[in-house]
């Protein structure tokens, strides 16, 4: 009975290694994937202090809403308002630009248009 002690602890501790590691993988995917905070605001609505209405999703979704809506990405959310985000929806990856394609461009070593060498 001495030989399967030491085996049986083998096997838990690959399972706890693989388990561990399967909900590290479901982590990462899950943050990857996961789109920025939208909500649907009316685009006539700000105010400096407080920035956008925060609407009914309706009103983004549909052909004829009841106001100027649309959907307002990030930002932070007070009460009934939201501010600080933006109109356009732009990716979590730094100097991409996102979906909107403009990215902030440096030049460097190598980098950059019309750079001389020397």
């Amino acid at each position: 009975m001495a030989h399967t002690r030491p085996e049986i602890r083998g096997q838990l501790r690959s399972t706890t290694v693989v388990l561990g590691g399967m909900g590290l993988l479901a982590a990462a995917l899950t943050a990857c994937s996961s789109e920025p905070d939208k909500r649907c605001v009316d685009r006539d609505s700000y105010r400096l202090a407080k920035g956008y209405k925060v609407v009914s999703d309706q009103n983004c979704k549909t052909a004829k809403p009841s106001v100027h809506a649309g959907w307002y990405y990030g930002g932070k959310k007070k009460g009934s308002w939201v501010g600080d985000g933006s109109f356009t929806k732009t990716g979590k990856g730094s100097g991409s630009g996102g979906s909107s394609g403009g990215g902030v461009h440096r030049g460097g070593f190598g980098g950059g248009h019309g750079s001389s060498g020397g």
